[in-house]
């Protein structure tokens, strides 16, 4: 066992792990005053539900067998057979308990990033049955597929910590809510706390570093590029998305840097491990302005997505694993790109994209639709005016009467 890798791999699995709060808070300052809870508590139940997932399942339904296939198989159902003093099978280096626990946190968040589309109009028990059904046939599948040894892989297709998996599957998985739930009945309903934005974007941001630079599952000088890479990108898509805005509103938005911060996170996800440093900077940039103008005509079209999730995660991490295609480099990677001459791997990563776009908004579609026969999905319209906070939680986020 190496220390030093297995130090750093506990770290980057607490990092990820604390992304999930930073998302509820990002989320929650981002909601009206009356849902902030109702989002806080669908992305903290994910810390309990998909844990329980994991262990029981995911992980072997993940990483056990089922080469070349679609999904693997139960071998390691709660872990059997995986004792804890194991040591990963990838390079030897740490303890399996440790990858176990890592690619957990990355299931904990990624259904939780879906939940910021259809805030204040979901019902509780059809959110906890979304995120159970949506994890075993979206998200295990795309895992297995790519970072499992299925089908995918065997194609040659790459995703360094999540453009595919997380960010692209998350994000058109939001569409497809939103299409199906409808609009909110207060569409107009503002932020209730910037601050609280700010707050969540910091710990996001912080997080991303485990998320991203913890994905080369090794300390070498990969891990520093994409360590680089992500904070690069973030700051690049942050200034563009804030110049942007700011020509077309004519006000510099605090919250609009907060986005395009996320956005350019988002982006480069998978290409961090993949793409020289000058490629960042272009990733970056380009997600601030693609980003921002998927979100404004998300907003011409009158698609409901509340906190922009399709804008910023689905469009993101399908633009950020094109432009992998593009700018992956036989220097810093395994595969080299279109801009190196590699036009077969540019549309396999373009490809690829698409297909999980399709069909991460398709299932989800008629997931929410068969699950509507269950329970309802969407809440009542007294419900959602009362907000979800006090009619489906008895709870507030604030005592107004208190000094």
């Amino acid at each position: 066992m190496d220390s030093g890798v297995t130090a750093f791999m506990i770290l980057s699995t607490s990092l990820v792990m604390l992304m999930t709060p930073g998302l509820a808070f990002f989320y929650g300052g981002l909601a009206g005053k009356r849902n902030i809870l109702g989002i806080m508590m669908q992305t903290f139940v994910s810390l309990g539900i998909t844990t329980i997932l994991w262990i029981a399942m995911g992980y072997s339904l993940c990483f056990s067998g089922g080469e070349g296939g679609i999904i693997g198989n139960l071998d390691l159902a709660f872990l059997k057979n995986v004792a804890f003093d194991d040591m990963y099978s990838g390079n030897g280096k740490f303890p399996t308990y440790i990858f176990v626990a890592y690619q957990m946190m990355f299931a904990i968040i990624t259904p939780a990033l879906i939940t910021g589309a259809f805030v204040n109009r979901i019902t509780f028990k059809s959110y906890l049955i979304f995120l159970v059904i949506w994890q075993l046939f979206v998200y295990y599948p795309f895992v297995h597929m790519i970072w499992g040894g299925g089908i995918l892989a065997e194609w040659g297709i790459l995703d360094f910590a999540g453009g595919i998996v997380v960010h692209t599957t998350a994000g058109f998985a939001a569409l497809a809510s939103v299409i199906y739930v409808g609009k909110r009945r207060d569409s107009q309903s503002p932020p209730n706390s910037i601050p609280l934005v700010a707050i969540g974007t910091g710990l996001l941001w912080f997080g991303w570093y485990g998320f991203n630079a913890g994905s080369e599952l090794d300390t070498d000088a990969n891990t520093t590029l994409a360590f680089l890479n992500t904070d690069v990108a973030a700051s690049f898509a942050a200034i563009t998305w804030l110049i942007v805005e700011w020509v077309q509103t004519g006000k510099p938005k605090f919250v609009g840097l907060l986005t395009g911060a996320v956005a350019g996170l988002a982006t480069i996800t998978p290409a961090a491990g993949f793409v020289p440093l000058w490629a960042a900077i272009i990733i970056g940039i380009s997600s601030g302005l693609v980003c921002y103008f998927a979100v404004r005509l998300k907003n011409k079209w009158g698609w409901d997505d509340a906190l922009d999730v399709w804008g910023v995660h689905g469009i993101g991490g399908a633009l950020g694993t094109i432009m992998l295609g593009v700018f992956a480099s036989e220097i810093v990677g395994p595969q080299s790109g279109l801009f190196e001459g590699n036009s077969n791997f540019f549309f396999k990563e373009t490809i690829s994209v698409i297909i999980a776009a399709a069909y991460a908004f398709g299932f989800t579609y008629l997931m929410l639709a068969l699950i509507n026969f269950i329970t309802p999905v969407k809440v009542s319209e007294a419900h959602e005016l009362l907000g979800l906070d006090e009619s489906l939680h008895g709870e507030k986020a604030y005592d107004h009467g208190a000094l």
